[in-house]
């Protein structure tokens, strides 16, 4: 009858233990809501126990940050998108205003070789204005191509380090992800020996 009672009383203990632990757990931290990926792998570093090895994590706590994962590496794969977007746009432009650099030094060459007073739109126009006007439009399309190639060049780099970035934030993701399985199979197994143990008792 003691022995009946005496187990009564721990199982009892077990599972009022068990609810008060379940609703101590089930806020989620504020740093998982607004930290960046950094902050909420290093809370969890620092707010989680090891046990041999291992490190628990609560169920919530994994599925929240391994959400925050996945929309960040959405979020990353849409700015690359848009990057890639306007590196074509721009060498679209890139292409277009070099096809027009071309163009007109042809025509300032041709130009060039005729008679000294040119007739443009119907008015005679002295040389020396024609070749000011030509070389001033020149320069313009050439400042404007070399900020479009210095935009592209730009924009290329960062496409390329946003790229590394992401295969980095998935490299780190695939190994916490293994780890936190590994762990939580030991959990369980150290879970289920525990209560065979105690049933064993």
């Amino acid at each position: 009858m003691k022995q009946y009672r005496f187990k009564y009383l721990l199982t009892s203990a077990l599972i009022l233990l068990a609810v008060l632990n379940s609703n101590s757990q089930t806020a989620m931290p504020e740093e998982l809501n607004s930290s960046s990926i950094d902050g909420q792998i290093k809370y969890l570093e620092e707010k989680t126990r090891i046990y041999e090895n291992y490190r628990a994590v609560r169920e919530d706590m994994f599925q929240k940050i391994n959400r925050n994962i996945r929309d960040t590496i959405s979020s990353d794969k849409n700015r690359i998108n848009e990057l890639n977007n306007l590196t074509s746009s721009l060498k679209v432009t890139y292409d277009s205003l070099n096809l027009i650099l071309e163009n007109t030094t042809t025509n300032l060459n041709e130009m060039t070789a005729t008679k000294n007073s040119i007739s443009v739109l119907g008015m005679e126009v002295n040389k020396t204005t024609y070749n000011t006007i030509m070389w001033t439009i020149i320069c313009i399309l050439l400042a404007v191509l070399a900020i479009g190639f210095l935009a592209f060049k730009r924009n290329l780099l960062t496409t390329i380090r946003t790229g590394k970035e992401l295969k980095d934030l998935r490299e780190e993701f695939e190994a916490y992800r293994q780890s936190t399985r590994v762990a939580r199979e030991k959990m369980q197994m150290d879970h289920f020996n525990e209560i065979k143990r105690l049933k064993g008792k």
